[in-house]
């Protein structure tokens, strides 16, 4: 795969909105809720329980995992695979809560390793994100993001829906 990359213009640090560093933190604040969210989640019905048609907790889980794992790895390489075997959207939930919660450590940690290794640079280059997606790796980025936000959401009303009260949405800690 090839990627593009376009003409950048030099910012200078009073045009910066947000570091590299605090896109990180941010993103691991939402991960940090996601996961207080999963363990939250009755294991009896973490495979089992949905509303009105939608996927299962554990389904929409892993649809945010295959989409961070090999998200971070190609964002960092421009390589959009992870793992081995590897993520992909055909791969199924682990087993138990307890080993999706093991994965998902696995990629926190992964996104802690390969993040800082990511020049600025590489978040305004095109790229095809899983192959399809052709944009700029920053909007990936955020669409990575905005796609954890959305899926937890629906695991808040699904606690609620079974009488459990969910973690504090605005608590990053």
């Amino acid at each position: 795969m090839e990627n593009n990359t376009s003409e950048l213009k030099e910012l200078l640090p009073s045009e910066v909105f947000i570091t590299q560093d605090a896109l990180l933190e941010h993103w691991q604040g939402h991960r940090r809720i996601t996961r207080r969210v999963i363990e939250a989640f009755p294991d009896d019905q973490f495979y089992t329980f949905s509303i009105g048609g939608m996927r299962t907790f554990a389904e929409l889980v892993m649809e945010i995992m295959v989409l961070s794992g090999p998200g971070i790895n190609g964002i960092f390489s421009g390589e959009w695979t992870y793992g081995d075997p590897p993520l992909n959207f055909a791969s199924q939930p682990p087993a138990t809560k307890q080993e999706v919660l093991m994965l998902w450590d696995k990629i926190t940690e992964e996104i802690n390793t390969l993040w800082p290794k990511i020049p600025v640079s590489r978040f305004h280059e095109l790229d095809a994100a899983f192959g399809q997606y052709d944009g700029p790796v920053y909007f990936t980025t955020l669409y990575i993001i905005d796609n954890e936000i959305h899926h937890r959401a629906q695991g808040y009303v699904y606690l609620r829906a079974l009488g459990i009260e969910p973690p504090a949405f605005w608590d990053r800690s």
